[in-house]
């Protein structure tokens, strides 16, 4: 039979105490280090040279650049990531679907993107009136990342990418055009329709059953904008760089 002191127990928690704080803390790291890199990653694109030549953005990788028809995509040898796609979207049309998503941003900041009723009574709301509301409450930083996301960071990259193929459509380089380039690289992980319009319908579902709760035109818009700010402000923009010559400095 073997004792064990109160002392000595003491010192066993103690030192296993310590061991699990020591481990937490290093999974904690662990994990901030690999959010910090894949944050970093996110807003790196892969480096096109004139000579021919494109980097990977996940591995590093260096291949030959060849054209790519329609409906062709490159994939990573190494790590199978993407490198490219054959362009289907003419730069006439992305400027046409740019003034499409101005339009319909006009639209869904302008009309109600959800009306209540409740025994005679009825209110409505837009995108910026819930910002607004959020605000008055004690969560005012969420107002502040709301706005961001759902209205401030899709406005900036329809009016920078307005401003970038208006000019590429008359075949000149527009004014900072490498600035303008690189904010709608930082403005894409932060533009949240998608988030916005998954929020409101979950708030929809769970109010039908109590209010009637109906969908107003500024939804609809915004989920048509949605689908628009994903088409023209995606990867594929990056090749007005090698269809312009310009070289990042």
């Amino acid at each position: 039979m073997i004792c064990t002191s109160p002392l000595a127990l003491t010192v066993q928690k103690k030192t296993l105490h310590t061991a699990i704080n020591e481990v937490s803390f290093r999974a904690a790291r662990s994990y901030l280090l690999t959010s910090a890199s894949m944050a970093s990653m996110s807003t790196v694109h892969p480096i096109e040279h004139s000579s021919g030549l494109i980097i990977c953005e996940h591995c590093d990788s260096l291949y030959e650049a060849h054209p790519l028809q329609p409906g062709e995509a490159a994939f990573c040898l190494r790590c199978e990531a993407l490198l490219g796609r054959g362009h289907r979207v003419t730069i006439e049309q992305l400027l046409a679907l740019t003034i499409a998503a101005a339009m319909l941003f006009l639209f869904a900041n302008l009309f109600p993107v959800i009306s209540i009723n409740m025994k005679g009574l009825s209110n409505e709301v837009t995108l910026w009136q819930s910002v607004e509301a959020l605000a008055q409450g004690r969560i005012t930083i969420i107002a502040l990342v709301a706005g961001l996301s759902i209205i401030f960071a899709p406005l900036l990259q329809i009016v920078l990418l307005f401003w970038v193929l208006v000019h590429a459509h008359k075949g000149i380089v527009a004014p900072g055009f490498r600035t303008c380039m690189r904010a709608l690289e930082h403005l894409r992980p932060w533009s949240m329709l998608e988030v916005c319009m998954l929020g409101i319908l979950v708030a929809i579902i769970k109010l039908s059953g109590m209010l009637d709760v109906h969908p107003g035109v500024g939804l609809w818009a915004m989920a048509m904008l949605m689908v628009l700010i994903l088409l023209i402000a995606n990867k594929d923009i990056r090749r007005l760089w090698d269809e312009l010559g310009v070289q990042p400095q």
